[in-house]
């Protein structure tokens, strides 16, 4: 049994990787800012990660601390970007700086495959292909590829073990409600047509949160030290597929699609491979898009106190 600690280990991420942490048995301790966490069994630490003091005391005795909370959305780092850059990258320089003063044993980070936006290698793109930095094109994006970076220099200057995960578009229960299913969901609920930007040929290998929450466990092993890992689901999923899908559910004499604009900076999608991870630590995700898209459904349905989707 390790000392885990959970940055942003309140949140749709964060909370299911704590639940993986918590059946293998880890003792767990959430820091999170003004957002207790989903269950009673874990420790809380009520932290800004911009206080590098009250990090560095918050973090003492972790032994394997995994950095999920981020300025996440996108929409709001491109509304946001100087606060963006503080907490996706000076907040990262702190869970670094006390991971280091308090000896911990490795620290995990939550990036992303938007981080492909600015490579230009051919598909399926692995975890050592170049990026492109003129190309990153969003505040979002170029904070991650940041972020990873003083991973890699506290790693060579201080030899602070890390692991990296390039997560794909994860989805499912607790999922943010400003996130893309559960705005189309509450629109389609609503009986309001769902809106797409560009043409919707913008995809996305969408998974599981389960499946990458499993990711997380399975990484504690020796051969995820100094690695870096594609967490991607298992087939191309296109905006407008999304909507269909849901507009199936629905029925179609129901639920209407439209098309706006395309956004700034968008990711349009690229592909990448699982195959390292599959290789080195046998994970893939094992959930079908139809499968954890009913299952996210039901939960809004709960949470909503919707009776039913006819």
């Amino acid at each position: 049994m390790a000392k885990a600690f959970v940055t942003g280990g309140s949140g749709f991420i964060g909370s299911h990787i704590v639940d993986y942490l918590r059946e293998a048995g880890h003792e767990i301790t959430v820091i999170d800012y003004h957002c207790k966490p989903h269950r009673s069994d874990v420790k809380y630490e009520d932290v800004d990660l911009l206080d590098f003091a009250s990090v560095l005391e918050a973090t003492k005795g972790a032994e394997h601390i995994f950095h999920i909370a981020a300025v996440s959305n996108v929409n709001y780092a491109y509304k946001y970007p100087v606060y963006c850059v503080d907490l996706n990258i000076k907040g990262t320089a702190n869970v670094l700086e006390a991971a280091r003063v308090n000896n911990a044993k490795r620290v995990y980070f939550a990036s992303t495959v938007w981080v492909y936006n600015s490579s230009k290698a051919p598909e399926p793109i692995t975890e050592d292909s170049p990026f492109y930095t003129p190309e990153a094109g969003h505040i979002y994006t170029s904070s991650k590829i940041a972020a990873e970076m003083l991973f890699h220099n506290y790693a060579q200057l201080y030899k602070l073990p890390f692991t990296i995960f390039r997560y794909g578009i994860p989805y499912g229960p607790r999922m943010r409600e400003e996130l893309l299913i559960p705005i189309f969901l509450k629109k389609a609920f609503n009986k309001e047509p769902l809106t797409i930007t560009g043409e919707g040929e913008q995809y996305r290998n969408f998974i599981y949160v389960t499946d990458l929450a499993k990711a997380h466990v399975m990484a504690m092993s020796d051969k995820g030290a100094n690695q870096v890992y594609n967490l991607e689901g298992p087939e191309k999923i296109t905006i407008r597929r999304v909507a269909e899908s849901i507009q199936n559910l629905f029925g179609k004499d129901k639920v209407q699609v439209q098309f706006l604009p395309a956004r700034p900076g968008d990711f349009g999608g690229k592909t990448a491979s699982n195959e390292k991870i599959l290789r080195e630590l046998g994970w893939k995700p094992t959930t079908s898009f139809e499968q954890g898209l009913s299952t996210t459904v039901d939960f809004f349905q709960a949470k909503w106190g919707v009776k039913g989707i006819a």
